[in-house]
């Protein structure tokens, strides 16, 4: 019998959190008063990198979720049948579908110049960082190359983290 969804041993209130963060992210107040006004040069720089973000994000995020197939949870516990995957987008980050919302996250963020929307986000990816330190430890348990895989492979960001 699978422990009450409260005593989080599946992540449980990791995945509330993070849905609450894209309401927050996606609807919340952009702004405030007291914050610098982007500039138009900043705007139309941000605009583009925001453009640029959302579009490998969803990449990211798509091709991490095609390549875990039927084995794809919000939840840090693998599926029972589960194996570990080291091909397509997991050759490039251990957790592309964590890095692909964040990418959209930020590139929302930069699209709408909101202040309070980057901060946000940052919110999300500590969330996503801590709920990756529990999944990782349950990943370890689960396939045993998992230790040299994550010596290779860097967990949100290619080639930096």
């Amino acid at each position: 019998m699978r422990a009450p969804w409260w005593k989080n041993t599946c992540g449980e209130l990791y995945v509330i959190g993070q849905f609450i963060l894209f309401i927050i992210i996606a609807f919340g107040k952009r702004s405030l008063s007291i914050l610098p006004v982007w500039s138009p040069l900043w705007q139309k720089a941000a605009t583009i990198l925001g453009a640029v973000l959302m579009v490998t994000g969803a990449i990211f995020l798509f091709a991490g979720a095609f390549n875990l197939g039927r084995n794809i949870t919000p939840f840090i516990c693998p599926k029972g049948a589960a194996v570990l995957l080291k091909k397509g987008a997991y050759r490039f980050v251990r957790h592309p579908i964590y890095s692909g919302i964040l990418q959209i996250s930020f590139g929302w963020a930069f699209l709408v110049h909101g202040w309070l929307t980057l901060f946000y986000t940052l919110c999300l990816l500590v969330l996503f960082d801590m709920k990756i330190k529990k999944e990782e430890k349950a990943l370890r348990l689960t396939f045993p190359g998992y230790e040299l895989y994550a010596k290779k492979v860097r967990k949100l960001i290619p080639f930096i983290y």
